[in-house]
């Protein structure tokens, strides 16, 4: 348990709570896009800016790092920024946040109330781009560590702090695995905290554990070398449209299992302390399927929703085509016919046996006269941390202090981000901290931040790091 005062971190939080907002609104002036290429200046001025604002706080290292093309002659990618604050304990654990400083494209135009990166405060909100994903979330260590280190009396933190900010998470972090791998010593650290995620609801407060991973893959099908006329050749020679439609058929079984098998070799079931934590959530399906745009709930049996989208492996199809597309009628069959598949991944899955198993699977239902090719693009390993891990409940601690005692729920991401490649690379278990809230509209015109739970975020902040040396010592 950490010893740090609440009344001297509130204290402090509020005395600076102006110059931290004003820090962040003029951050989010700087149009970091790493998605357009004409914001390429934006971005590396983004990442300069917060390298300064990070020495600025106390850093005695903070970096721009430069991210290495993909391969010869490819674009180099976008910079980020590394920033180590060692503690003065010999003995310290060592943490390292996540976060990144691009941000989502956004114009006026797009449905935006005012400028998208002229930040205004309504309301107790700030509304500007990348004022929740991610800007906020990365910032709000700056006044954390600060609070910290005034309310315990310490000239340095409790825990050997450093900082990775990415500069193309946006953009799918094409490069990040390759920088992580790369810079592996300086990126050494017991536990990695996301602040780079959000909580269930204004009044419900959580912890994310997990991260689903992601493989995809293209499946090519090939008949005749062209097209052919229905009513001379069908019938005796094999459609590729209809073998893509067959492949679709067979991908789930009648409980809505994923068909291929040994896809599900080494899944780690939910516990039955897990299912009942993530019962106690306050689910409302009909508003669930409402933001789904959606008239029902689907999926594999004997598992809730939520379990579905957060606890299983799934298999969707993303995409097929192939054949005649225009108006009217047109009686051949298809030289070719193409499939786009997805699998979200949970812990324990391993990502090069489910290919190989997807791949066999594919072949083993491709007739003689078609000929296939099957691609796969680069994959997410899937992350979790168990509820009993020592940093996992240091974190609920923290944050429960910050929410003035409230019980922290537990959460997972149906989704899938870089943090796995931090997990898989660095052996460090992950841990998410974030603040942000379903409102806030990631990606969406007028994202905003809830000051009030922003400050939330600089408080658990800056509780974490005492209860953190204290649990993993």
């Amino acid at each position: 348990m950490s010893d740090t005062p609440d009344s001297a971190v509130r204290t402090y939080i509020a005395e600076h709570r102006g110059a931290f907002l004003g820090d962040l609104a003029e951050w989010l002036r700087i149009p970091s896009v790493s998605a357009q290429p004409e914001h390429d200046k934006d971005v590396r001025r983004s990442a300069e800016w917060l390298a300064a604002k990070l020495a600025e706080t106390g850093f005695p290292t903070a970096e721009v790092w430069e991210v290495p093309p993909a391969a010869p002659g490819a674009p180099q990618g976008a910079p980020a920024v590394f920033a180590e604050w060692p503690s003065a304990d010999p003995d310290a654990p060592t943490v390292l946040v996540y976060g990144h400083h691009d941000v989502q494209p956004a114009a006026r135009e797009d449905g935006w109330d005012t400028d998208p990166f002229e930040p205004v405060v309504r309301e107790g909100r700030m509304y500007g781009r990348g004022a929740a994903d991610d800007k906020g979330q990365v910032l709000f260590h700056t006044l954390g560590v600060r609070a910290h280190l005034a309310a315990t009396g310490r000239t340095s933190p409790a825990v050997n702090l450093k900082l990775l900010v990415e500069g193309e998470e946006e953009s799918g972090s094409p490069h990040f695995r390759a920088l992580v791998e790369q810079r592996r010593d300086r990126l050494a650290a017991d536990v990695v905290i996301v602040s780079d995620t959000g909580m269930w609801s204004e009044t419900t407060p959580t912890v994310c554990t997990g991260m689903r991973g992601l493989a995809d893959c293209e499946i090519e099908l090939y008949g005749p070398d062209q097209d052919i006329h229905s009513g001379s050749f069908g019938g005796a020679v094999p459609n590729p449209a209809t073998v893509a439609a067959r492949i679709v058929a067979a991908l789930h079984d009648e409980d809505e299992r994923v068909a291929v098998p040994g896809f599900y070799d080494g899944v780690r079931e939910p516990t039955a302390t897990e299912r009942e934590l993530l019962a106690e959530l306050p689910f409302d399906e009909s508003e669930w399927l409402r933001t789904a745009k959606s008239y029902g709930t689907f999926g594999e049996a004997g598992h809730t929703t939520l379990e579905r989208i957060w606890t299983r492996p799934t298999a969707e199809v993303n995409g097929i085509g192939g054949g005649y597309q225009g108006p009217g009628g047109k009686t051949i069959i298809p030289a070719s016919a193409r499939l786009k598949l997805s699998f979200r991944l949970v812990a324990g899955q391993d990502l090069d046996r489910v290919e190989e198993a997807v791949r066999a699977w594919v072949a083993s239902r491709v007739p003689a006269g078609i000929r296939h090719e099957i691609a796969f693009g680069a994959a997410t390993r899937p992350c979790l941390t168990p509820l009993d891990h020592p940093a996992l409940q240091s974190l609920a601690r923290s944050m429960s202090r910050a929410f003035d005692g409230q019980k922290i729920r537990f959460t997972r991401e149906g989704g899938s981000g870089p943090a796995a490649d931090l997990q898989d690379v660095l052996g460090a278990p992950v841990l998410f901290l974030g603040v942000s809230v379903p409102s806030d509209g990631w990606h969406a015109p007028n994202e905003k931040v809830e000051l009030a739970l922003l400050l939330k975020g600089v408080e658990t902040a800056a509780y974490l790091w005492d209860d953190l040396a204290g649990a993993l010592q």
